[in-house]
C-alpha cells in the first residue's frame, strides 16, 4: 500500500484550507501525510492547521513568498511518501478520492496522473457557472479533461496532480514558479518517457474564483501562461489554443464591421448571440438551473475573451518574469 504525500501551497487563504483539510480528514484511505507550505502569506493558516493535528498526519512550513511552483518544490523536499499529490487550496476532495487512486494504480500503474474537476452542490451559482465555463467543450475547456484531446497529449494540472517519487528524484521539481509551471512540468515528465494519464474517477470539487472579476484576471493570466509555455516548448502551441484568440479578435472586430459594412456587423452580432444562447441552454440542462445557465453566459464569454486578451498581450508586448 502506497503512502501519499499531499502537497498544498497556500497564500492568504486560511478559510479555503480549512475546507480542504476537513475533506481530507474524511478520506477512507488513511496512509496519507499532508504538507502545508505557507508561501509568505500575511493571513497565516497555522491556527487552521493546528485544528487537524490530532486527526491528520500534517506538517506546516512557512517560507518567503516565491510562487506556487517553488512552494510545491519546498513540499517535495520534505515529503516521505511514495507518491506526491498536489492540490490547490480552493479544492474539496471526495472522501473516496485516494481509495480510487490507489485502486487504479494497483490495476494500471502510472508514474504521474491528473484528475478532472467538478462543481460541488454547495457551490454558489457563480462558481457553478465558472465551473461550466472551465469544463465545457463549448469554451474549449472540455478539451483538458481527456487523455486524448484537441490540444495533444493530456497534461495534468496542479489543482489535481500526482507524481511518483521516482519522477521527483530523476527530474527534480518545478523550474518556473508561475505562468504555466504545471504544464511545463507535465510536458517535461512526458518527454522523459514516464507514463502519464488521466484517472477519470479521481475528480475533485474545485471552487475556482468566486466572482467574474476575479475569473477575468485568472483567465487573462492563463492566456499569458500559454505563451510562456511556448517559449519552453514551441511544438506545444496547438490549434485549440488559438480558438479563444479567434473569438477575442472576432468580438473586437464587430464595431469595425458595423462601421465599414453594417449588414456584416449585424450578422456577426447574430452569430455571437446564437453562440451565447447555446451556452445558456447547455449550462441550464447540465446544471438543472436556469439561473446558473444565465450566469454561464458571461462566464463563458470571459473564459474565451480574457484568455485571448492575455494570450495576445503576452505574445505582442509581454516579457515573462516567471523564472
Amino acid at each position: 500500500m502506497r503512502k501519499y504525500s499531499i502537497i498544498i501551497p497556500i497564500y492568504n487563504r486560511p478559510d479555503e484550507l480549512d475546507e480542504l483539510l476537513e475533506s481530507l480528514e474524511l478520506q477512507t484511505f488513511k496512509n496519507l501525510e499532508i504538507i502545508v507550505i505557507e508561501d509568505g502569506s500575511k493571513l497565516k493558516c497555522n491556527e487552521v492547521v493546528e485544528k487537524y493535528c490530532n486527526s491528520l498526519d500534517i506538517k506546516y512550513f512557512y517560507k518567503e513568498n516565491g510562487g506556487q511552483g517553488f512552494a510545491r518544490n519546498y513540499g517535495f523536499e520534505r515529503a516521505s511518501g511514495d507518491y506526491f499529490v498536489q492540490f490547490d487550496s480552493d479544492a474539496i476532495i471526495p472522501s473516496n478520492y485516494f481509495e480510487k487512486v490507489e485502486k487504479y494504480l494497483e490495476h494500471e500503474y502510472l508514474d504521474a496522473y491528473g484528475g478532472p474537476d467538478a462543481a460541488h452542490e454547495s457551490f454558489s451559482d457563480t462558481q457553478k457557472a465558472i465551473n461550466f465555463a472551465m469544463t465545457s467543450i463549448l469554451t474549449t475547456g472540455g478539451t483538458r479533461g481527456k487523455n486524448k484531446n484537441l490540444g495533444g497529449k493530456f497534461h495534468p494540472r496542479s489543482f489535481n496532480f500526482g507524481i511518483s517519487r521516482e519522477i521527483y528524484e530523476k527530474l527534480g521539481g518545478y523550474i518556473i514558479t508561475r505562468m504555466g509551471e504545471d504544464i511545463e512540468y507535465s510536458i517535461r515528465i512526458i518527454e522523459a518517457g514516464f507514463k502519464v494519464k488521466l484517472i477519470p474517477e479521481a475528480f475533485i470539487y474545485h471552487k475556482r474564483r468566486t466572482s467574474l472579476k476575479q475569473f477575468y484576471k485568472q483567465l487573462f493570466f492563463f492566456g499569458r501562461a500559454r505563451i510562456n509555455i511556448w517559449r519552453f516548448f514551441p511544438k506545444e502551441l496547438k490549434l485549440v489554443h488559438f480558438f479563444p484568440v479567434a473569438f477575442t479578435l472576432f468580438v473586437l472586430s464587430i464595431p469595425v464591421q458595423i462601421l465599414i459594412l453594417e449588414p456584416l456587423g449585424k450578422l456577426s452580432i447574430s452569430v455571437l448571440l446564437l453562440y451565447l444562447l447555446v451556452v445558456l441552454i447547455s449550462s441550464t440542462i447540465e446544471n438543472k438551473s436556469l439561473k446558473v445557465g444565465f450566469k454561464s453566459v458571461p462566464a463563458s464569454f470571459i473564459q474565451l475573451f480574457a484568455y485571448g486578451m492575455g494570450f495576445l498581450s503576452e505574445a505582442i508586448i509581454g516579457k515573462s518574469s516567471s523564472k
